[in-house]
């Protein structure tokens, strides 16, 4: 049974691969990335390893698409740029230059010698949320810490320069009860 999951898995991302190069419209690119990263999460789900697949699912697949999603959107709107229709030279170029690549790394993979034998199974409770967790805090303490820092760094930046497109709009005074009687009256 995994083997036909793993060539289906593989398939799939592969297909959303092939989809994100060839695809005319940014936001089919977006969603065959998310096909892709679906299908890397039943990849790791074969492994054995739950908390990868579930962090892919979780960050990339929900989190880091959407957010392209939204800026896609978002610049096609800014812009009115309308959607380019149909396929360009240089992308059909791409897409059999990318066939070629994959049939050369199929054809020297299949011809590699061990490939035939199977991998030696993973310790026990590799992939776990136990076990990541216990090597992130023990031996990736300093890398683990340093990402955090830098995501942090990343949010201040992006809060400081949303702020500065802000513009703040506050009265002088407050408004007297006739002028706010004024204001409520309908004419």
């Amino acid at each position: 049974m995994e083997p036909v999951l793993f060539i289906i898995f593989a398939a799939l991302a592969l297909a959303g691969g092939l989809g994100v190069v060839a695809s005319a419209r940014a936001i089919h690119s977006a969603l065959a990335l998310l096909m892709v990263l679906g299908a890397l999460a039943g990849l790791y789900l074969l492994l054995g390893a739950q908390f990868i697949a579930v962090l892919q699912v979780i960050v990339y697949a929900g989190a880091i698409v959407v957010l392209f999603l939204f800026v896609i959107m978002l610049l096609h709107m800014a812009t009115g740029e309308p959607p380019t229709r149909g396929l360009r030279p240089w992308r059909a170029g791409a897409t059999l230059v990318a066939a070629f690549f994959l049939a050369g790394v199929l054809f020297a993979s299949l011809r590699a010698p061990g490939l035939a034998d199977p991998a030696p199974a993973p310790p026990e409770g590799f992939g776990s949320t136990e076990a990541v967790g216990r090597l992130l805090f023990t031996r990736f303490l300093l890398p683990f810490e340093l990402a955090s820092v830098v995501l942090l760094v990343g949010i201040v930046a992006a809060v400081v320069l949303a702020k500065g497109a802000l513009v703040l709009r506050v009265p002088a005074r407050p408004p007297s009860e006739v002028e706010a009687k004024a204001e409520a009256v309908p004419r």
